[in-house]
């Protein structure tokens, strides 16, 4: 693919992924109808706005400097986390030269990482302070860095799908996520239909890794049998997978953010990105 052949560059496209992901009415984050006490949709949308010249500039500056910069582009339009792990899976995609295929150029990206990249990293995970990120990686970002970053990935990537990732060499988001949304799309749905639809499919695949780590396997295990049951209710043409929809809603939001699927939103967001860069899927987005 050229630069030319696509209507929106990539931080045209890593913007309006964000964008994307966050105003679709997915059950248990904010969007456009639900924001939380701490962080809105404007606080997603700025940040998704703060970023798009960092990933612009990914094929020419390292990694661990893309994510650093969009972390501290989001700290000055956003007061909290809006977007950590979004950056830690975009930037390595955005990092791939446009003509090259991300299936092989995100291999060469990961295997050229330097500890200088393992250091950023660190630096801007700790500047963000995400929520959840579990005792074990919490004080692990606050030793010195390791010399490589998806060894240290790799560590954690059993509890956490943004390391799973890099571990994998972005095998979900390219083999899985994408490919679910287009095929969402082929059906008929509407794309905040079709994202929503995908969120589900992934929890009840998978659950979520970060109300895993904030709330334990148990709470997981409901989570992820809910999103089965929505999927079995029928399809998102129907009645009953709505008012399923509605209930797992309900049920993600009665312990505040504890139960917020935020792994799988970062997911859904680099899927987006993927389809948005490789025209995989076309406006109309509404």
């Amino acid at each position: 693919m050229t630069e030319d052949s696509t209507h929106l560059s990539v931080g045209q496209c890593a913007t309006l992924a964000c964008l994307l992901e966050v105003n679709a009415p997915k059950p248990g984050n904010v969007h456009r109808a639900a924001d939380f006490d701490d962080a809105t949709l404007n606080d997603f949308a700025a940040s998704a706005v703060a970023i798009g010249p960092q990933m612009q500039a990914a094929t020419s500056t390292a990694l661990g400097e893309t994510v650093l910069r969009c972390v501290q582009a989001t700290q000055s339009v956003a007061a909290t986390n809006t977007n950590l792990g979004t950056i830690l899976l975009i930037a390595p995609l955005a990092s791939v030269p446009r003509s090259v295929e991300l299936a092989r150029g995100i291999g060469d990206v990961l295997g050229n990482l330097t500890p200088d990249d393992a250091a950023n990293v660190y630096e801007a995970i700790r500047l963000a302070r995400p929520r959840g990120l579990g005792e074990s990686l919490a004080m692990d970002v606050h030793y010195s860095p390791p010399d490589s970053l998806v060894d240290a990935m790799k560590l954690s990537a059993a509890r956490d799908a943004v390391a799973a990732e890099y571990a994998t060499g972005f095998t979900d988001t390219l083999e899985k996520v994408a490919p679910l949304i287009v095929s969402a799309r082929a059906e008929g749905l509407t794309l905040p239909n079709a994202i929503v639809h995908v969120q589900i499919q992934l929890l009840a695949e998978f659950g979520d890794t970060l109300i895993a780590r904030k709330c334990g396997d148990q709470i997981n295990q409901r989570c992820q049998g809910y999103a089965e049951r929505i999927l079995e209710a029928g399809s998102p043409h129907d009645e009953n997978y709505h008012r399923a929809l509605a209930d797992f809603d309900f049920w993600l939001r009665s312990d505040g953010r504890q139960r917020n699927p935020g792994a799988t939103a970062d997911l859904l967001a680099a899927g987006l990105f993927v389809c948005l860069r490789d025209d995989l899927i076309a406006p109309p987005y509404g």
